[in-house]
This record gives C-alpha cells, sequence and structure tokens, in this order.
C-alpha cells in the first residue's frame, strides 16, 4: 500500500512538532493561491473562478499520492498558456464550449501522465533537454506577459499564442488605450516589484489584490472603464462528469500528450530541487506521473483544468515549514472556504491587477544567463535553443516544444553517429598512452603500429564512419603499418551491424599482413566479443586489458601470464 499511497509511509511517522509548520505553509499557499488562481485562468481563458476549482482537488488528491512532500499542485502560468493554445485552433463556438474542452484537456492529460507512470515510463522526461526547456519557458513566458496586455491596456484583442500577431493587434489598438486600467496595473507591477525585493515577508500579491478592489470600489474606477472580475459563483464545484462524446480526438490527443509531458516536467524538476533540501524522502518520478495524472482525471470531475506543480508556490510551501502533504490539505482547506464564503469580496478586483500579477511572475520564467553561457561554450546547443525560442515565439507553443525535441534528437544521433575518435601513442619513458593532438610533443610515435581510442559505442549508426576514419589512418600509413590496435575502454556495446564490419575488417587487415588487437574491453563488450564471432576471428591471443601490454607483445618483449589471459579473456560464459 506504501508503494502506491505514499501517505501512509508520512502519516505512520508524523509528528506533533511538524503540524505548526504544515498549518502555516497550508495557510500562506492557500491565499497566495487564491489571486493566483484566477489569474492563470485568465491565461487560459477561463473565467477566474475555474482557477480555484483547479486549486481544490487536484491538491487533496496529490497529498495522498505524491512523493514530494513540499510540491503545491494547481494552476500554472505554462500550463495554462497550453491550454490556451492548444484549444484556440479548434474554432470553440461559445464560452460553454471551451470551458468543457479545457475539462476534458484536463482528463486526457491526466489519462497520459497515468498511463506513462504505471508503464514505468517516467525516463522520458529526459528527452526534454535543458537548453529546449529554456528556450520553451522564456518564449512561453514572453507570449504569456504580452498576452495580458489586453486586461492591461483595457482593450479587446483576440486571443494568440504567436508574438507577432499580438504586437500587431496592440497596434492597432493603442488608441483605445483606457490610460486608468494602465495606470492601475502599471501601479501594481511597481507594488509587487518593490514589495517583493525590499519587504519579501509581505504577501505582495495579496497587497495589490486588496488595494486594487478598494481602490475601484471606492473611487469608483469602474465608471472610467476599468474592467472588474464581477460575480463568481460560490460554493464548491459540483461533481459532473466531462462530456465526452464528438469530441476531436485527433487534436485533443497530441495536445492532452504535449501538456502531460510539460506539467510533468515542471512538477518532476521542483520536486527534485526540494527533494535536495530535505533528507527524510525520496521522490519517485513514475510515481509522481500516477499521482500528477489522478490528481487531473479526479480533478476534471470537479471542474478542474489541467494543473502541476508550481515553482513560486512550492518554494514558499517550503519555506513556510511545510513537512508533509498535511500542508497541501490545508492549501485546499483555504481555497474551499473561499469558495464558500468569500467569492464576494473579489467582484470589484480589477483584471488590469491580475495581469499585473502575471507579468511580474513570468518575467523570472526568462533566462538570461544560460544562453550566453550556451554561446560561449556549446554553440550547438545555442542552436537548439534559439530554434526552440523562436519557433514558440512565431509559429505556436505546442509547435515550439515538438520542434525542440525532435531536433535535440537529431542533434543526439549526429553527436553519437560521429563521435570522438582519438589516435594514442606511448608518452616517453611511461606505460601511459595518450592522444596525440594533446601530447605532441611528449609521445613516441610509431609508424609501424597504429592506436586507436573510439569513444562511444559501436553500432549500426556509426559503423561506416569507423571504418572509414579507420581506414583513413591505416592509408595513411600503409607502407610501414605492421598492427592495428583498438582501445575498447570507452566502447559499451557493439550492435550486430557493428560486429560483422568488425569481424569483415579484422580479415581485411589480415589478408595485408596487418595485425589486430583489441585492448581494455570492459564486461559487456566482452561479452560480446567471445559470443558474436569477433574473437573467433581476432585470435584469444590479442585480448589484452592494456594498451602497453599489446605493444610490448607485438615488439616481443614479454608475453601475457596467466593472470592476463584470464582477466582479459573472461566473459560471462565463463563467470
Amino acid at each position: 500500500m506504501k508503494m502506491y499511497f505514499p501517505f501512509f509511509t508520512w502519516i505512520r511517522d508524523y509528528q506533533k512538532e511538524f503540524l505548526y509548520g504544515d498549518l502555516m505553509a497550508g495557510i500562506t499557499v492557500g491565499i497566495l493561491l487564491i489571486p493566483q488562481g484566477m489569474a492563470y485562468a485568465l491565461i487560459a481563458g477561463l473565467p477566474p473562478v475555474y482557477g480555484l476549482y483547479a486549486a481544490l482537488m487536484p491538491q487533496v488528491v496529490y497529498a495522498f499520492l505524491g512523493t514530494s512532500r513540499q510540491l503545491a499542485v494547481g494552476p500554472v502560468a505554462m500550463d495554462s498558456l497550453l491550454v490556451a493554445a492548444s484549444l484556440g485552433v479548434l474554432h470553440l463556438s461559445g464560452i460553454d464550449d471551451y470551458i468543457a474542452m479545457a475539462i476534458v484537456l484536463s482528463l486526457f492529460m491526466g489519462l497520459v501522465q497515468l498511463m506513462l507512470g504505471v508503464l514505468r515510463m517516467g525516463f522520458l522526461v529526459n528527452f526534454l533537454s535543458k537548453p529546449v526547456i529554456s528556450g520553451f519557458t522564456s518564449a512561453a513566458a514572453i507570449v504569456i506577459g504580452l498576452s495580458q496586455l489586453k486586461h492591461l491596456l483595457g482593450v479587446s484583442l483576440k486571443g494568440s499564442s504567436k508574438l507577432h500577431i499580438i504586437l500587431g493587434q496592440v497596434v492597432t489598438v493603442l488608441d483605445q488605450v483606457n490610460f486608468t486600467t494602465f495606470l492601475l496595473g502599471l501601479l501594481g507591477i511597481v507594488v509587487l516589484v518593490l514589495l517583493k525585493k525590499f519587504v519579501p515577508k509581505i504577501p505582495a500579491a495579496l497587497v495589490v489584490v486588496a488595494v486594487g478592489t478598494l481602490a475601484v470600489y471606492f473611487l469608483d474606477l469602474q465608471s472610467l472603464g476599468v474592467k472588474i472580475v464581477g460575480s463568481i459563483p460560490d460554493g464548491l464545484p459540483s461533481f459532473k462528469i466531462p462530456e465526452l462524446k464528438h469530441l476531436p480526438y485527433a487534436e485533443l490527443i497530441p495536445m492532452a500528450i504535449t501538456l502531460a509531458l510539460v506539467a510533468f516536467m515542471e512538477a518532476i524538476s521542483i520536486s527534485k530541487s526540494l527533494e535536495e533540501k530535505v533528507e527524510n524522502y525520496k521522490v519517485d518520478a513514475n510515481q509522481e506521473l500516477i499521482a500528477l495524472g489522478t490528481s487531473n482525471m479526479i480533478g476534471s470531475f470537479f471542474q478542474a483544468y489541467p494543473t502541476s506543480g508550481g515553482f513560486a508556490r512550492s518554494a514558499v510551501n517550503h519555506q513556510a515549514g511545510a513537512k508533509t502533504g498535511i500542508a497541501s490539505l490545508v492549501s485546499a482547506a483555504v481555497v474551499g472556504v473561499t469558495l464558500l464564503f468569500l467569492t464576494p469580496l473579489f467582484y470589484y478586483l480589477p483584471k488590469a491587477v491580475l495581469a499585473s500579477m502575471i507579468m511580474v511572475a513570468v518575467y523570472k520564467l526568462i533566462d538570461f544567463k544560460f544562453p550566453v553561457q550556451l554561446w560561449k561554450q556549446n554553440r550547438d546547443e545555442f542552436f537548439l535553443l534559439c530554434v526552440t525560442f523562436i519557433i514558440t515565439l512565431f509559429v505556436g507553443i505546442i509547435h515550439g516544444i515538438l520542434v525542440g525535441i525532435v531536433v535535440s534528437l537529431i542533434l543526439m544521433v549526429y553527436r553519437t553517429s560521429q563521435p570522438h575518435i582519438a589516435v594514442l601513442a606511448r608518452i616517453e619513458e611511461s606505460n601511459y598512452f595518450k592522444n596525440i593532438s594533446r601530447f605532441s610533443g611528449e609521445i613516441q610515435e610509431r609508424n609501424d603500429v597504429l592506436i586507436v581510442r573510439f569513444d562511444a559505442q559501436l553500432f549500426f549508426g556509426n559503423k561506416d564512419y569507423f571504418k572509414n576514419k579507420l581506414e583513413a589512418l591505416v592509408q595513411h600509413k600503409i607502407k610501414t603499418l605492421k598492427a592495428v590496435i583498438l582501445n575498447a575502454e570507452s566502447i559499451s556495446y557493439i550492435d550486430s551491424s557493428a560486429n560483422a564490419m568488425l569481424i569483415s575488417y579484422i580479415e581485411q587487415l589480415k589478408s595485408q599482413n596487418i595485425k589486430f588487437f583489441i585492448t581494455g574491453a570492459i564486461g559487456p563488450t566482452r561479452d560480446v566479443l567471445f559470443q558474436n564471432g569477433i574473437v573467433d576471428v581476432l585470435g584469444k591471443e590479442n585480448l589484452f586489458v592494456r594498451t602497453y601490454e599489446a605493444v610490448d607483445c607485438f615488439d616481443g618483449i614479454v608475453c601475457k601470464d596467466d593472470l592476463q589471459n584470464k582477466i582479459c579473456q573472461q566473459n560471462s560464459t565463463t563467470v
């Protein structure tokens, strides 16, 4: 039961001194969630109350199933933008259909995450490389911020997740800007930044919400064109089975898969970072998939749109003293009380204030340092980041991350198909053999022996590259060459295609009276050499543990002793 319900692990050892930290953290995060949830619902194109619905049931479910004890689950900016971008292409007829699709998307996303968790496929998030994540997150943050200009300026803009379209629309409506709304939103940004910088202990978001709401109410700013949140339905979300008939499955499923991976990437990165700061538990990636998937699935039956772990909320949860999932249950209780009794307080809350909160929050997601670092150190990965960034900005949110993943996989395949190959030679008066390009003035290079180190597994994707490079090196010394030594220390595997190539090439060298030696092969590689026929062609006597042993044997200085024979010839069939 503990494997499937981590709740039983920490509740058994729960201590009284944990309660204060859990209560304070839960109340703090719950209060933070209220304005945040409404703001993120606006990003998703949903009525503000759906942000509160998304902050309720998913938290409760995660508290019982999640392995992280500080992760704060609920609506987040990135997933909200993905929801808006995904549903924006479906051309839905009205707000009711839009809301229904957002809830169905949560159900499908949860199903995908649950299935991946059950199949133990948490490793898939590793295909989201840091340059892809950085480029995607920075571009998405810009789009999120600009998408709030309609609320900040008090103008009407059509929903879009493409930079040039958003900016083009803004230019056409500059003469319609409501300066009272703009001033209110601008003041919200200034106050948020100043409070977080100089008085970080004060809940800046709540201060801005309270001041903005009071300003609209007492100064009658609504009459000046300031748009407000308006009436928010009170009461807890009712249980409702999502409508699954006549759905555009062909469009929804790819969206759900993308959302599932991005949301999991967010949550697991936060969970792992928090895990490093505590010592009493370990995050399980596959169980996290199950927990997040179940949270989204059950949440969809209570009118929640897609959720994940929030960066800022989780950090606040940890800093406020959260020790267990009790903190999440308390946060959910705070949201529930708000839905039951406090929604009228937000009637006069200006949308410009919510927009200011979003803009300040997403600015921190824009990574300025990492691209500069890549430009100096890894130009190919800088290119990958730029491609992801540009596609996300100008083509689409989902297209950006998918193209980034594909390009990163192509880059990985390219690197593995053309790995590093070093020509080695003995360093003077030693048994060390090093790369001749790095130790050119200290080596004893020979014309009768070619020593090569191949720094990758040898498989169908790079076997021709390996052979062509080796042939070129052999031809360079063909008049004097007597032996080729392959240092296999870095070769972790040899597949059947590379195996056939090696056998053929060893026979070719034999026909030219050139000996072939293999040194340093690790256990799994030796297994392949023995089991797939390479040793039959090579000869056991030409298999060595160290490179200098092969050279000395070739020179007739010393032959292998019994221990060397035992070590270099031992494979899985002889153990």
